[in-house]
């Protein structure tokens, strides 16, 4: 008889180890996320924090008496959009292609309540917010992730359909577009447009036909007109961009202010925390315009870290969406990526005067708890799928 050849011990022990269950009451260790894409949004976060303590000391100082009133917010802000961002990192993100038409429509319902009076908050002619003054939150927010999930559900099932006008592209716009008109109520032009781009871009990435995306485009442009010519002074601001300095003391102030903040500070900056302009000369400096005040303090080579970072985030984001083979995973990253790069990209071309004035926070960097907690979470679920493709 032949002899049957005793297996390897290193084997062995290889098979046991893969075969091994988790012991009982143990869980499964947790892969680490994606290296780049942690770094960058761990880089944007740290220059977020240290800018917004830079450029809101003076406007926390004259209003609060305390320097720091706007960092301990924003710290706040970060410390909750890490927990809610550690559990979109853990959660079965497929889960939430089944609640995501649930969760639209929650949503949905708090942006009709920002309308109502003594419910939703109005702060300078504009209610966004529900909540209290010192415990506030943004549903428009909300509903850009929101959005994100709805389209990228719809994506994973329709298929080839997206490739029809009627069966594929119309409905998400439409849904897109009705979720946008409360907050264009609110009124906020910049985020609701956001909205729309994002389902837009995500219906690019899913195969839709560019003459399609021309018709869509000629289609909504007479509401784009009467919503931008409704006002005298809503048609100067949007097209204020083109010639700041026609009216540099009233429509084009924002904008005037903004360049001369980058302009002053050359190539190196003028040092952090010395920024001239943040003292009461550039409007929202600590929010829509914390651009410019990077640009003034850390100079163009200030700037252009931001831009790398957010570059090197879009490019390793969209490398893992090519690697996913999940339907789903791969529209929620390619969703969750335009909507920080797309916002960066207006809010950085509002700063310099590229494109019309629109009121669209700098991701992860600009003062905002909610926006900070949304985009920690649109990161997360990125590296999600991410570990999971691994």
């Amino acid at each position: 008889m032949r002899s049957r050849r005793r297996p390897a011990a290193s084997s062995v022990f290889a098979s046991t180890q893969l075969a091994r269950p988790v012991a009982a009451g143990r869980r499964a260790p947790v892969a680490p996320p994606d290296a780049w894409l942690f770094a960058t949004v761990a880089g944007l976060v740290a220059i977020g924090i240290v800018m917004v303590f830079s450029a809101s000391s003076a406007t926390a100082y004259a209003d609060y008496h305390d320097t720091a009133y706007f960092l301990k917010r924003q710290l706040i802000g970060l410390a909750i959009g890490g927990v809610l961002a550690y559990g979109a990192y853990r959660i079965d993100y497929t889960r939430l292609k089944r609640i995501s038409p649930a969760f639209l429509a929650v949503t949905f319902v708090l942006l009709l309540l920002t309308l109502v009076p003594h419910i939703g908050l109005q702060t300078g002619g504009a209610r966004r917010w529900l909540g209290f003054h010192a415990i506030s939150f943004q549903p428009s927010e909300v509903a850009k992730l929101a959005i994100v999930l709805f389209v990228a559900a719809k994506l994973a099932t329709v298929g080839e359909g997206v490739r029809s006008l009627v069966r594929g592209v119309t409905p998400l716009l439409l849904v897109a577009l009705v979720v946008a008109l409360p907050i264009l109520a609110e009124p906020d032009m910049g985020t609701a447009s956001l909205v729309v781009f994002t389902a837009l871009g995500m219906l690019l990435c899913a195969g839709m036909r560019f003459e399609h995306l021309v018709i869509v485009t000629l289609a909504m442009l007479p509401g784009i007109v009467l919503t931008v010519g409704s006002s005298a002074y809503k048609r100067a601001r949007v097209l204020a961009f083109l010639n700041p300095w026609k009216d540099p003391e009233n429509t084009g102030f924002h904008i005037v202010q903004s360049l001369l903040a980058l302009g002053s500070g050359g190539i190196f900056g003028v040092g952090l925390g010395a920024s001239r302009q943040k003292f009461f000369y550039l409007p929202e400096a600590h929010t829509d315009f914390i651009f410019a005040v990077i640009g003034e303090e850390l100079g163009l080579l200030g700037t252009l870290a931001v831009l790398a970072l957010f570059a090197a985030f879009a490019i390793r984001a969209f490398t893992i969406a090519q690697r996913t083979t999940d339907r789903f995973g791969y529209f929620l990253i390619c969703g969750c990526t335009m909507l920080i790069v797309i916002q960066a990209f207006i809010n950085i071309g509002v700063v310099t005067s590229s494109w019309p004035v629109t009121g669209v926070p700098l991701p992860f960097i600009s003062f905002g708890s909610t926006s900070l907690i949304m985009n920690l979470v649109a990161a997360a679920l990125i590296m999600n799928v991410a570990r999971r493709a691994r």
